[in-house]
Formats: structure tokens, C-alpha cells, sequence
């Protein structure tokens, strides 16, 4: 599911305060009531508004929101908790919580709102009509039965959803070096000790527990960007004794090196003589240094192809290595060479 940013959506700072939350949200609601704005959009972001006013507007919902932390962005891959998805409510089953107004009803809350205040939600049905908005149509809660519902009458059942995914950024030599990766990640439990609000040592109240994770993965050699790479057991887990996995999806981000597949390519800096005359360089490669020759009259950008020098490929052999030729000024220059350079250009002309 999508991860939902309900400061963006209000269009608030992390640290709003109440009033500041309430007076965007009255702004948001007036602009996009349905009621007001035939746009197509109209609808979803009148939707939207709510279900983020829902959370920040309530001090237990926005305390479980926050201990998310601050690192998410909209419509990033969420999982959330073990535990949570198991009290989703919204368009699912009796559909408990949803929106209307005027009589439409325009369906429940989101998924994400769901796996994280649906234990919330469902002690009770509660009815939020036109708060703040003063158009009369807001949130209409139904199910009131259903949503009373003991939790314990559930049976136990295997959370679904125990894995964990997380971008995992490397260096080319990081993935040259064939050595374990440390990789550290946040895995996020539901609180044994509370079910959320109040104060709890463990929580604070939030209802989950963030835990610290660290383990040493050892990539394939051939690995490439994007590429998923699963760690089997290293997932979430849950009351039942169930493992998820940890998939990591690789970004090879470098300074030095720029990545084609398993060819690599990288800058080699000579000055502007040395780009007329031709030169002889050494430069590093992940292999070990070698000598390169630069031909003479060679221009700024120019491409030289080193066979074998780049990543190591599936199945075997190596892909290339092309040293992009740049120019560069000397930044100390005499008066005497500066004159020369006059000169050159004067001939030139």
C-alpha cells in the first residue's frame, strides 16, 4: 500500500499546532467540498483532507502517525506492523468507517489509515459530521454494531504480510569487494504491553515499537541496479511464530563511477596541452591501475572503451570500462602561459 502524508496534504509543517491543522483544514474543505468543486478530483481530495484531519486533529492517532518518523514520502511502499492489517475496516468487508455527505456515501478510509487506527476505530462507532468545515457533510461512521465487536472473537490467523523492502545503496566497489554488506533497518512491532494511547514505557503510548535491526548481507557479484535481492527470514514477524522476508531493491549510487549495466564509466582529466599534444595517464580502475594512452587532438567528452575493466557479469567475464575524456583549466597560471594562450587564439583567429 501507499504511504499517506497527512502534513502534505493539510499543507502543514510536522509541528503545526491544533489551530494551525484546524484552519488548513477548513481552507482545504471549503476549496474541495464537492458540494462546491465539480472537478474530477474533487472527490478523492475532499477524501484525502478528512482522512488527514481525522489523524492530526486526534492527539493518540497523530502520536501513532508520528512514531512512523519523518523519512516517509507520499505514495512510497508501506507495510505496516503485524498486527495492524488485521483491524482494516475501510471498503473491505462491512465497510465500518466511511465518508458521506448529502446522502453519497463516497467509501471508506484509506488502506493505509486502516492498518494503522483500525484497532482504534473499532472499539466503537463515532460520527464526525462537517467538522470544521461548517458545509454539513463530513465523516458518517455506520456499522455501529459490527464496529462493536469483541476483538478476541476472532480466530488467530497467519498475518499475511511479514516482509520487509528497503532500498539498499551501494558503491561499485562495495559490490566488486565481494564482501558482507552491513545493513541496518527499522522493523516496526505492534506494543505487547498497550493497544495504543495512553502512557506505556514501551510505546509511549504510539502502540508500536520501533526496532533497531542490523545484519550483513553478502551480494551477488553480477548484481545490477534495481535489482531485488531477498533475504530469506529477515522480515517482520508475528505472535504465531511466522517469519517475513527482507527484500532488498539495489541502488548503486557512486562518485567516481557512473553504471551502464555492468559497464562502468568514469572521467579522466587532462589539460588542454595534453588534449593536443596526446598523453599517457594512469588511472584507477576496480581492477588495479593501468596506463592509458591519449591520442593526440582528443576532445572534451571523447570516449575511450577499456575492454574487461567494468563489473563482473553473470556467468562470467567482465563488462567495460570508458574513460570519458574532460578538459580541464590549470587553476594556477602563470602571465607567460595566459599570453601563450593569447597567442594560440590569435592564430587561431
Amino acid at each position: 500500500m501507499e504511504y499517506k502524508d497527512y502534513y502534505e496534504i493539510l499543507g502543514v509543517k510536522r509541528d503545526a499546532s491544533d489551530s494551525e491543522i484546524k484552519s488548513a483544514y477548513r481552507k482545504l474543505a471549503r476549496k474541495y467540498h464537492p458540494d462546491v468543486n465539480k472537478t474530477k478530483e474533487a472527490e478523492s481530495k475532499f477524501k484525502d483532507i478528512n482522512e488527514a484531519y481525522e489523524v492530526l486533529s486526534d492527539k493518540a492517532k497523530r502520536q501513532r502517525y508520528d512514531s512512523l518518523g519523518a523519512n516517509w514520502q507520499g505514495g512510497q511502499s508501506y507495510t505496516p506492523p503485524p498486527g495492524f492489517e488485521q483491524f482494516g475496516f475501510g471498503g473491505q468487508g462491512g465497510n465500518y468507517q466511511s465518508f458521506s455527505f448529502n446522502g453519497e456515501d463516497l467509501g471508506g478510509f484509506s488502506d493505509f489509515f486502516s492498518s494503522l487506527f483500525g484497532d482504534m476505530m473499532m472499539g466503537g462507532a463515532s460520527s464526525r459530521r462537517g467538522t470544521g468545515s461548517g458545509f454539513g457533510g463530513g465523516f458518517d461512521f455506520g456499522g455501529a454494531q459490527q464496529a462493536r465487536q469483541s476483538r478476541t472473537a476472532r480466530k488467530p490467523q497467519k498475518t499475511e504480510d511479514l516482509d520487509i523492502t528497503k532500498n539498499l545503496n551501494v558503491t561499485v566497489e562495495d559490490i566488486f569487494a565481494k564482501k558482507p554488506i552491513n545493513v541496518r533497518y527499522t522493523e516496526m512491532k505492534r506494543c505487547t504491553q498497550c493497544s495504543g494511547g495512553g502512557y506505556c514505557s514501551a510505546c509511549g503510548g504510539t502502540g508500536i515499537i520501533n526496532e533497531q535491526k542490523s545484519i550483513k548481507v553478502k551480494l551477488p557479484p553480477e548484481v545490477k541496479q534495481g535489482q531485488k535481492i531477498r533475504v530469506k527470514g529477515e522480515g517482520k514477524s508475528d505472535e504465531y511464530g511466522n517469519n517475513g522476508d527482507l527484500y532488498l531493491i539495489i541502488n548503486i549510487t557512486d562518485r567516481e563511477y557512473s553504471v551502464d549495466g555492468y559497464d562502468l564509466t568514469k572521467d579522466v582529466e587532462i589539460t588542454p596541452s595534453e588534449a593536443v599534444l596526446g598523453t599517457k595517464k594512469e588511472i584507477k580502475t576496480l581492477h588495479g591501475n593501468i596506463n592509458i594512452k591519449i591520442p593526440p587532438k582528443t576532445s572534451s567528452g571523447q570516449m575511450l572503451r577499456l575492454k574487461d575493466l567494468g563489473l563482473p557479469k553473470k556467468g562470467g567475464g567482465c563488462g567495460n570500462l570508458n574513460a570519458r575524456i574532460k578538459i580541464i583549466i590549470p587553476k594556477n597560471l602563470s602571465d607567460k602561459q595566459i599570453e601563450l594562450y593569447r597567442q594560440i587564439q590569435a592564430l587561431g583567429e
